[in-house]
């Protein structure tokens, strides 16, 4: 049996997204050894019990000193502190990535945390989130099929950026690339907008005093667009104040939107109605999620 391409990984946050590419690793032979670290140790027993981690990591300039890689799977407002601890300490050849939803803020805390090791830092986003968190939500084939965006940062090599890449490649997926600022514009409008709407509907349902009798006669659709309000309200917290800017543009766009379907109720005007569903049915008809 040949050797695994990477002797050592180190994982913190070993819940859905750190948790899913060690064991999809393990899954390809790809790696050698796991190492986990978090914030509770209840967690890391579990994962370790489940076979997503070898180790539980005790000391972080012991054990980032000599991987391969390092994945940051925590919520993006920890990265930082994270940063600052294994920067020091890491190896010549350890590359470090990460799994955060936004990228120019962890550009921002590489370039203020990392010191000399900034071109060891290949920043990634696996889109293949799920509501469910924690290292019992973890699965192997998380990543098959999904895409992982990479926003390399201008001091990363090329053989750098293709080692991160195969990394995830071996995860099954299929990698792409964007700039960091590309990355935060795009997802305010198709995913971080959407988790703010869908939290801000139920926090609305939530707060009526018949909100038991509304639920009561929920379905289908209901169920649909709510869905991803069981995210972590952590992370989901982290996320719109990490892409602010972006997120509060779209947010404009979307109360124009609603003022103009407003006005079209108000005015009774039928044709404008059908006219923007329609409109909105042909995009959404021709799109096929992957």
């Amino acid at each position: 049996m040949s050797a695994p391409q990477f002797n050592k990984i180190v994982v913190f946050g070993v819940g859905l997204i750190g948790g899913s590419f060690a064991l999809a690793l393990r899954k390809a032979e790809a790696v050698g050894e796991v190492v986990g670290f978090g914030r509770s140790a209840a967690t890391l027993e579990q994962a370790q019990q489940l076979g997503i981690i070898g180790r539980i990591g005790s000391d972080v300039a012991t054990e980032v000193c000599d991987a391969d890689i390092v994945l940051l799977a925590t919520p993006v407002g920890q990265m930082a502190e994270l940063m600052a601890r294994i920067a020091p300490h890491l190896g010549n050849h350890t590359l470090v990535t990460d799994g955060g939803s936004t990228k120019g803020d962890v550009v921002a805390a590489v370039r203020a945390n990392m010191g000399d090791r900034v071109a060891q830092f290949v920043p990634a986003h696996p889109i293949a989130g799920a509501e469910k968190s924690g290292a019992a939500a973890a699965m192997a084939d998380l990543y098959v099929g999904k895409k992982v965006v990479l926003t390399p940062l201008p001091e990363n090599s090329a053989e750098s950026v293709a080692r991160i890449r195969r990394a995830w490649e071996l995860c099954g997926a299929v990698v792409s690339e964007l700039t960091a600022e590309q990355h935060d514009a795009v997802f305010a409008a198709v995913s971080h907008l959407p988790h703010l709407l869908s939290f801000a509907l139920v926090h609305d349902l939530a707060q009526r005093d018949d909100r038991d009798l509304l639920l009561s006669f929920a379905a289908s659709g209901f169920r649909d667009f709510t869905r991803i309000a069981a995210s972590s309200p952590e992370m989901w917290r982290d996320i719109c104040l990490a892409n602010r800017d972006a997120l509060l543009g779209e947010l404009e766009k979307y109360t124009a939107e609603l003022n103009l379907l407003s006005q079209a109720l108000e005015s009774r005007d039928a044709a404008k109605l059908e006219t923007v569903f329609s409109e909105a049915r042909k995009v959404r008809s021709n799109w096929r999620a992957e």
